[in-house]
């Protein structure tokens, strides 16, 4: 099966290769997985086009354009249409890729920090970056921030992390950058199983999600999904509560 599909977006995921979910690793396997992860994703976004790179793989560009579009729609739903130059809101793109989302996101007047282990990805968005946002090389484990964020969002991300505490490091890290009353959106399938579908695609049960994140001061604002050609990935909003 191909890697470089990307899960429920416009693929036939109806056969997944198994239906258990992945066994914890050990540390070990846990960095060789970051290390293999980090070299895919920097080979699909030299190999691939602008779009497909960071979108369905097995779509054109033209369809792609479409799906982007759809999803900054249902991001702009979750951060709201309100900006101020004077006081932007603080964002995070966990997982930017060539940062289609941040630059759009940034253009509307709020400030934007994209991270991505692509280092090929984040030279081309440094090229193209539009002035109001910020660009860094690094795992979503990993980031520190000089201060938390009113919006952290992850977009078609978490769902190719294939270890399992690599899995849930990102998903706490990330949360732990959002400020009191802030959100945290991540997609994932709308669907309360795990299951491994190919070598980097492993959607996760949403209950593992609030699990998670209602430990850490979250409460759930709904699931919104993406609508894009009868897809089952979608936005779940979480607000930071306490």
């Amino acid at each position: 099966m191909n890697p470089a599909v990307c899960l429920g977006v416009g693929n036939d995921v109806s056969d997944p290769v198994q239906v258990n979910p992945p066994e914890v690793s050990s540390a070990e396997d846990a960095v060789r997985g970051v290390v293999a992860t980090a070299e895919f994703w920097n080979a699909r976004h030299q190999e691939l086009g602008y779009l497909r790179s960071g979108g369905d793989a097995g779509r054109d560009e033209a369809s792609n354009e479409i799906l982007y579009a759809v999803r900054l729609g249902r991001l702009i739903d979750i951060v709201g249409d309100q900006c101020a130059p004077a006081a932007p809101l603080r964002i995070l793109d966990a997982g930017c890729g060539k940062g289609w989302f941040t630059r759009r996101v940034a253009s509307f007047g709020h400030r934007v920090d994209g991270i991505d282990v692509s280092e090929h990805a984040i030279s081309l968005c440094r090229q193209q970056a539009v002035g109001q946002e910020r660009y860094a090389v690094s795992r979503l484990d990993q980031w520190r921030p000089p201060c938390l964020y009113d919006v952290v969002y992850c977009i078609d991300v978490l769902f190719h992390v294939m270890n399992d505490q690599v899995w849930e490091a990102s998903l706490r890290n990330i949360a732990s950058l959002v400020r009191w009353g802030g959100t945290l959106t991540v997609t994932e399938h709308e669907a309360d199983v795990t299951r491994t579908w190919a070598d980097y695609q492993c959607t996760r049960a949403l209950s593992r999600y609030r699990k998670i994140l209602e430990s850490q001061g979250f409460v759930e604002r709904g699931f919104i999904p993406y609508g894009f050609r009868s897809g089952p990935v979608g936005f779940l909003v979480m607000a930071r509560s306490g």
